[in-house]
């Protein structure tokens, strides 16, 4: 029999009588943690009744109702996108009764709303990706229903699957790579899936889901809901919208099975095929050239069990070390991987000391470095007559974004190139504001001299950031199939403070905090959006030093501001770490096998 212990609560029967900010949250995400961590171990130990039975514990209880609630109207990066309805934000009133009409009693009387069809633009490409876009109230169902079946499939799921899960990211992926093939030169099939999320066969689709029947149910409404494109209805027959909260989730379910399907196809003898796979980006390593065409084989047809295919446009066989097809290496999620024959001072080695002949290098992709260059040259040229100042901010974000992304690979000659071509179109820039001036005046006026670092484009207060300032740290692969869910808070707090993609502030505020929020004390989980606070604003002489700043939950960050605002803020409320005064004293101590977060 599962048994658990509500938190210790105690909310007023009226909800208009309750304030959203006043809520208890810390309390109410430790009690749904606590039950996704049951969860999680269950399916861990084969046991499905008591996973069902939790599952239903979690999505009646009122605090992950609550959550929900806030994680689609509060935290999410697409909160203001309205679906059908029109309704781009929901007050804290009406959240209270927004948790109460998802609650599981309820589902008998629910019918979900069309998604309304959007497009936006594909990075460094013509065509436009296909969104759908829910309303509040199906997004909070969604949300909810989340909560409940991603701790299940999260000790379900393949080790070497990286796309659209809680702690992994693309560079566990490449790291994943770059093991595979860093002693042994193979061919490559780099295959791409046609429309993963469009096209994904409904019936399936649920008969993998694994759940009980009312939340089969549930998911199968929503798939069934339709598309609303510029006023018209279509039906749905396949596939799941992108844009809906749980839909990630659904195709990750979908194309689970497909890693160990193909590895049982081989025999030993053969030689078993390397496998990775980002959501619907997939490469397969082998030695043998018979080995990848096999696996393409193999993968075609399995693809079509759930009504998916390749895309023969992204899809081909290639070699990391020779040329094969007019192509050597291969590209995968903006990198270029493949291997360089090598002399004697720069080859690479096996793990005992002998030569291999090669050298295995990860750099930008060429088009990654083509699309940054011209992202920078749009952002100089609509800024042409805005001061200097202004034109920083705006690069500033751009250039510490790419450059902490690819920071882990070989990049150092890529920011040296992005750095020279900056340097071009700011000097064009800067001519064209001064037509009369000559070179050293307009030098002397934007450009200042640092010593050991040459010449900055900066103004008194504000300095760009060059790419080349970005130091290259190697990224460290997640630990096999650990999850966050495994109740190893601390192993996951240690990895996102050396994220690639946190910026050097956010980083050092991780680590002074020991990866927890200043202002609820909990510690950061991957989904968690994390944002840097004042604790003196400048407005009241505040400064940016980092002594004045803490990283914080965003909704921690409002709830901190909206005290502020009623005259209710207590600055004893935010907890202080262990030792302000020195940065290094309190690094917590990584484990040798892992210490990113992904």
């Amino acid at each position: 029999m599962v048994k658990t212990k509500a938190p210790k609560i105690k909310l007023p029967p009226d909800p208009e009588s309750e304030s959203w900010n006043k809520l208890p949250w810390r309390k109410l995400e430790q009690h749904v943690y606590r039950l996704q961590k049951r969860i999680f171990k269950a399916e861990s130990r084969g046991n499905t009744r008591a996973v069902h039975k939790l599952q239903k514990l979690l999505m009646k209880s009122r605090a992950t109702r609550l959550l929900a609630v806030r994680r689609v109207t509060q935290d999410n990066q697409g909160k203001r996108t309205a679906g059908i309805d029109g309704v781009k934000s929901v007050k804290p009133a009406q959240r209270f009764t927004l948790a109460e009409q998802i609650h599981p009693k309820q589902w008998s009387q629910y019918k979900p709303q069309p998604v309304r069809r959007i497009y936006i633009p594909k990075p460094g490409k013509d065509e436009k990706r296909p969104l759908g876009i829910p309303i509040m109230r199906d997004r909070s169902h969604q949300c909810l229903v989340k909560f409940a079946l991603e701790p299940q499939w999260e000790a379900k799921f393949e080790p070497n699957s990286f796309g659209f899960r809680p702690g992994r990211s693309c560079h566990d992926a490449i790291q994943t790579i770059h093991t595979n093939i860093c002693t042994q030169a193979k061919y490559v099939l780099d295959a791409d899936i046609k429309g993963a999320f469009d096209h994904i066969d409904h019936q399936a689709l649920l008969a993998k889901l694994d759940t009980y029947p009312a939340v089969r149910l549930l998911v199968k409404a929503w798939l069934k809901a339709g598309i609303i494109d510029n006023g018209i209805f279509d039906e749905t027959r396949k596939g799941t919208p992108q844009g809906g909260v749980i839909s990630p989730l659904l195709m990750n379910i979908a194309l689970h099975g497909m890693e160990t399907d193909l590895i049982a196809a081989y025999r030993w003898k053969e030689g078993r095929p390397k496998f990775v796979r980002y959501a619907d980006d997939l490469v397969v390593f082998h030695p043998k050239l018979e080995g990848v065409e096999k696996a393409k084989e193999i993968l075609s047809e399995w693809l079509q069990r759930i009504g998916l295919e390749l895309k023969p446009s992204k899809t081909r066989i290639t070699h990391t070390l020779m040329e094969y097809q007019g192509k050597t290496g291969f590209d995968f999620l903006g990198f270029t991987i493949r291997q360089y024959p090598m002399g004697k001072t720069h080859i690479g080695k096996r793990p005992n000391g002998q030569p291999l002949g090669f050298k295995t290098l990860i750099r930008p992709s060429k088009e990654a470095i083509a699309h940054h260059v011209k992202e920078t040259h749009r952002l100089v040229a609509e800024h042409r007559s805005m001061k200097q100042e202004k034109l920083i901010k705006e690069l500033n974000p751009v250039i510490y974004g790419w450059a902490n992304y690819y920071r882990s690979i070989c990049a150092r000659r890529a920011f040296k190139h992005c750095d020279m071509v900056l340097f071009r179109q700011l000097e064009r820039w800067a001519n064209r504001r001064h037509p009369n001036k000559n070179r050293h005046w307009i030098m002397q006026k934007y450009w200042k001299v640092d010593e050991g670092k040459g010449w900055i484009f900066r103004t008194p207060d504000l300095q760009l950031r060059n790419h080349q300032q970005t130091y290259i740290r190697r990224h460290v692969k997640v630990k096999g199939t650990a999850s966050p869910y495994d109740g190893n808070l601390l192993y996951w707090s240690q990895r996102l403070k050396k994220h690639p993609l946190l910026n050097g502030v956010k980083a050092k505020l991780l680590q002074k905090q020991e990866g927890k929020c200043r202002w609820c004390g909990l510690y950061f989980k991957d989904e968690d959006l994390i944002e840097i606070d004042h604790i003196t604003p400048k407005s009241e002489g505040g400064g940016e030093e980092l002594s004045n700043k803490f990283a914080l939950h965003r909704h921690c960050h409002d709830e901190r501001h909206s005290k502020k605002a009623n005259g209710t803020y207590d600055k004893g409320h935010v907890t202080e770490e262990p030792c302000d005064g020195k940065l290094s004293s309190t690094v917590l101590k990584t484990s040798r096998s892992g210490d990113t977060h992904a």
